[in-house]
C-alpha cells in the first residue's frame, strides 16, 4: 500500500538530493501495510515529484527521536522542536531508495487526489 505525503519542497527536494534521510510527523497514518511514500511537494511547487520506500519508522520521545535522527534530518533542532510544538512524542519515517520523477505529476490528474494536508492513502 502507498500515501500520498504533503512534504514542503525544501524538505522534498533534501530527500532526492540524499541529505535528509527521515521524514518527520506529528501523527502517522494507521495502516501497517504502506510501504510507499509517493511525495507532493506543497505549493509552490504543487506537484507529486517522486517516491521512497520506507526503510523503518521510529516512534519515540522527542529528544530520544532527535538523537537517533538528527545527522540526516535535513532540518535544525530549533525548527524540529517547533514543528513537535505541544507533542511528547514524533514520529520519523526512514527513508529508502528514493526516486525523483523525471516529470512532474498533477496530483488531481494523474491520482483523482486534492493535495492532501498531511496524507492520502492510494491503493
Amino acid at each position: 500500500m502507498k500515501v500520498i505525503l504533503s512534504i514542503k519542497p525544501e524538505f522534498a527536494n533534501k530527500i532526492f538530493n540524499g541529505t535528509k534521510k527521515f521524514e518527520f510527523r506529528r501523527t502517522l497514518f494507521k495502516n501497517k501495510e504502506v510501504k510507499m511514500i509517493i511525495v507532493y511537494a506543497s505549493a509552490p511547487i504543487s506537484k507529486v515529484i517522486g517516491e521512497f520506500e520506507i526503510d523503518r519508522i521510529f516512534h519515540d520521545e522527542l529528544e530520544l527521536l532527535w538523537n537517533q535522527t538528527s545527522k540526516f534530518s535535513g532540518i535544525t533542532e530549533d525548527y524540529y522542536m517547533q514543528y513537535f510544538n505541544g507533542k511528547e512524542n514524533g514520529y520519523a519515517i526512514e527513508v529508502k531508495n528514493p526516486k525523483k520523477y523525471k516529470t512532474e505529476l498533477c496530483i488531481k490528474e494523474n491520482f483523482g487526489l486534492n493535495p492532501p494536508q498531511s496524507f492520502a492513502y492510494l491503493k
